[in-house]
């Protein structure tokens, strides 16, 4: 998801393989990671942003993901 950042390629890329470790050593396939994953964000949604700005924020996170997904 390339767009303009506030971190470093070396933050992103470090915090990126600690996930990635964290998975493989769990033996974690496609569907546990995507359920992984998933509960991580919504946490992050719950827990960091405010209720006024969860949908727009969601909605945002969502474009971008559809966008990487399709390879754009």
């Amino acid at each position: 998801m390339p767009q303009q950042s506030r971190y470093s390629n070396a933050e992103f890329e470090t915090a990126m393989q600690d996930v990635f470790v964290a998975l493989e050593r769990n033996n974690a396939n496609r569907d546990l990671s995507l359920m992984v994953l998933g509960n991580v964000l919504s946490n992050i949604f719950t827990q960091q942003v405010s209720p006024e700005h969860r949908d727009a924020m969601v909605e945002q996170f969502c474009g971008v993901l559809k966008k990487a997904a399709k390879g754009n």
